[in-house]
């Protein structure tokens, strides 16, 4: 891999050379020309033209500037006028779990139970008799009434196949009772801490488990192979390089889906960028190795956790200080992570001792003000350096958290197209008030706050132009909220590249490495057929991709479908 250093060597040379540069520079890979680049370097945000050599950027402004670095093996784009980006860094995925998706049942947009039920069943009349029918990313709330479906309304159609398919927000699974089974669990079973095995009138279990209960079930499913792993991530990888996505950060990575990675990236098929996060429950295995954060290659890295310190609000299992307005006697709930708090502190204590980068999953206030009281304990123990602790979603905040995320620099890792899917429902059960501080972007950029953009796929779409609409118009799904849900929290269509390009790269310790197109940086850029930066931004979410570039290799050509 071409090193910054050589890309730093190749400059000095260029501007020494002067005029007569020309003839002595070597020639570029790649050059891109006539474009209208918006490279997210506030010292040069603009420019027609870049080169590309040994998958780094060597210069970047005007076509005539730029030609200089041609020859006879030069590879010239002429871009005709469209809008050059750098590629999108996805700061919050599950990579595996968004490929094997594309091929699963596909339940997100059925608009009813009956919908939902039909569509098992015809998934299941072409599934081999006991293989498992999984994934799903099924929504409640889009049915009439929105009650979460039981045991009872998929076993008829899925009487030879295991079930487990999982609520678009992660936190909820529905199995039948084939699966029940399997795990063990009945009406003597005990809720497990940080967790809910949702039951009837009867206290019988209805087939759905909330966060910490799913993993009575993950007991049971067998792991899927490293072929399979290799088939999902390949699926991921397409689906990744024709949004434009060309880094992702990979949340509660599995050691299984490191060893595809690895074996994809040995076979120079890996064609996006990975920052991989395992759970909290293996440090010991990051911190014994000693590697620290953000060890690797620019294409495969670790040095991350993932911690959970609540659910979602779609579950109801977000924590809160105060009860869900719908559901009087419910505050929501710690995850298992964080009990006891002891444990989780120790964990902390353990994992900044090795130098490792923490990313905690929360929601609601309470989680996120419980979280931000662990860093501020570790902080205070171990003094200040540069660790960039994350919250991941940082959805509901406290008033007073805001300062305090500035304070302990804290990244806000968030999901803009959660706040127009959520905003269809969110004031019914948390309120008004609270809800005006919920996926508040532009009061965390007030407060100095950094911002990572990312969707959490396969829990939202992996398509960077629903987030980018979804930042700039905060327009809710249903479509009543046409001039923003709290318009107030709107981002510039700026700022929300920049925080999905410049600010997930921070957030991985490599902004001097990627997220602007800038001499020295990797060649990763995406072309749009549609001016983002000009456009009405309420048609930046039909905005396509004409090409997708990684270390100046192209891995996507809209015409070609590849």
């Amino acid at each position: 891999m071409f090193s910054s250093f050589r890309a730093a060597l190749l400059l000095l040379t260029a501007s020494l050379a002067g005029t007569a540069f020309s003839d002595s520079r070597p020639a570029a890979d790649l050059i891109i020309r006539n474009a209208r680049i918006w490279t997210v370097n506030l010292k040069q945000p603009e420019a027609e033209a870049l080169a590309v050599l040994h998958g780094r950027i060597v210069s970047v402004g005007s076509d005539s500037s730029v030609l200089l670095w041609r020859g006879a093996g030069t590879h010239v784009v002429d871009a005709k006028g469209k809008r050059l980006l750098p590629g999108f860094n996805d700061a919050h995925v599950h990579f595996s779990e968004g490929g094997a998706s594309l091929a699963a049942v596909q339940l997100t947009d059925a608009s009813s139970l009956k919908e939902f039920v039909q569509r098992i069943a015809d998934y299941a009349s072409h599934t081999p008799k006991g293989d498992w029918i999984r994934n799903g990313e099924w929504d409640e709330t889009k049915w009439n009434p929105q009650e979460l479906p039981t045991r009872q309304d998929i076993d008829p159609v899925t009487p030879n196949n295991p079930v487990a398919l999982d609520r678009y927000d992660g936190h909820l699974l529905l199995v039948n009772s084939q699966v029940l089974a399997l795990a063990g669990i009945t009406s003597a079973t005990p809720d497990p801490p940080g967790g809910v095995i949702v039951r009837d009138a009867a206290g019988r279990p209805t087939g759905a488990l909330k966060d910490a209960a799913t993993e009575l079930v993950a007991r049971v499913v067998p792991p899927l192979t490293l072929a399979q792993r290799r088939l999902a991530l390949k699926a991921a990888l397409r689906e990744a390089a024709q949004r434009g996505v060309t880094s992702v950060q990979d949340m509660t990575l599995n050691y299984g889906d490191l060893s595809a990675y690895s074996q994809l990236l040995d076979q120079g098929k890996l064609t996006v960028r990975v920052y991989a996060a395992p759970p909290v429950s293996e440090v010991e295995d990051q911190a014994q190795l000693g590697i620290g954060h953000a060890f690797g290659s620019p294409s495969l890295r670790i040095g991350a956790l993932k911690m959970f310190a609540d659910g979602s609000l779609g579950s109801r299992t977000a924590y809160f200080v105060e009860p869900y307005s719908d559901e009087p006697n419910n505050r929501g709930l710690l995850f298992s992570d964080m009990l006891p708090l002891s444990r989780a502190e120790q964990r902390l204590i353990r994992a900044d001792g090795a130098n490792l980068q923490l990313c905690t999953h929360a929601i609601g206030d309470a989680a996120i003000t419980t979280v931000l009281d662990l860093y501020q304990t570790v902080e205070k123990n171990d003094g200040p350096r540069d660790r960039r602790w994350r919250i991941e979603h940082a959805q509901h905040m406290a008033a007073a958290d805001f300062e305090r995320f500035a304070q302990l620099h804290v990244i806000a890792s968030v999901q803009p197209y959660q706040a127009i899917d959520d905003g269809r429902w969110a004031e019914a059960r948390i309120g008004h008030e609270r809800a005006s501080r919920t996926y508040a972007f532009k009061t965390f950029l007030d407060h100095g706050v950094r911002l990572a953009f990312g969707t959490d796929w396969p829990v939202a779409p992996l398509d960077p132009m629903l987030t980018l609409y979804a930042a700039t118009t905060r327009a809710t799904l249903d479509g009543k909220n046409p001039q923003g849900w709290f318009p107030a929290q709107r981002l510039s269509i700026q700022e929300a590249i920049a925080a999905y390009t410049l600010g997930s790269a921070y957030a991985e310790f490599q902004e001097h490495e990627k997220g602007s197109i800038e001499p020295g940086k990797l060649a990763d850029m995406v072309l749009l057929d549609q001016d983002v930066l000009s456009i009405d931004a309420k048609t930046i979410r039909d905005t396509q991709v004409l090409k997708t570039w990684l270390g100046g290799v192209e891995i996507y050509d809209s015409r070609l479908g590849n």
